[in-house]
């Protein structure tokens, strides 16, 4: 009885959805490339140094990429808000309580955003140990005492806000695609990071 239910109420709500709009599929393509991309762009600067060789400097290069990563932000941003109003709105959310909730999760994931960018400065923030630019030692402050990759949480908590308080059902179907999007970048990004760490480790012995 209770999968009954479950099922029907899944399918009410991906009945105020269509996957097929045209807005809601570029929506996916550029949640699922940006972390793809800046992921596939450091690590080929890691191995290469490519981008410091053409700006003459590690940290010109870094800021580079930041600007692109942020063009690209911007971007998705765009595709998710058309994604969002090309959709209809699920009554259930279209509520002054789901609104007022959805800016409280908005507010919590702009937090988290901003301390972290304040945490670890532009090139912290934009890949800039994978162009060499290591940071002295683990930022342990908030909001990296609290919550693991911040940054990434924080944006994929604004965008379930932003959703709810346009009780939007494709919005939110959108923010599951960016956590796991996020989720798969954050396997591959921890570990090279970390042998990235060791690595100045070992030949600083």
């Amino acid at each position: 009885m209770l999968e009954k239910v479950d099922l029907s109420a899944m399918a009410v709500f991906f009945s105020y959805m269509d996957v097929t709009d045209s807005s809601f599929v570029v929506a996916v393509f550029f949640i699922a490339f940006n972390p793809l991309f800046w992921n596939l762009v450091a690590r080929w600067e890691h191995r290469t140094r490519s981008l410091t060789r053409i700006f003459h400097s590690p940290y010109t290069a870094c800021y580079f990429l930041g600007a692109i990563i942020l063009l690209l932000n911007f971007l998705r941003t765009h595709c998710f808000a058309e994604a969002m109003k090309s959709q209809p709105k699920l009554e259930a959310l279209d509520s002054l309580p789901g609104y007022y909730s959805g800016a409280g999760l908005m507010a919590i994931g702009i937090i988290f955003v901003v301390s972290s960018f304040l945490a670890l400065g532009f090139v912290g923030t934009f890949l800039g140990d994978y162009f060499g630019i290591l940071m002295e030692a683990k930022v342990t402050c908030f909001p990296f005492s609290v919550l693991d990759n911040p940054m990434y949480w924080g944006s994929t908590t604004i965008y379930l806000g932003w959703s709810i308080m346009h009780a939007s059902p494709a919005g939110i179907i959108l923010t599951a695609i960016t956590a796991l999007c996020y989720t798969i970048a954050m396997l591959y990004e921890g570990p090279f990071t970390e042998e990235i760490y060791h690595q100045k480790a070992t030949k600083s012995k």
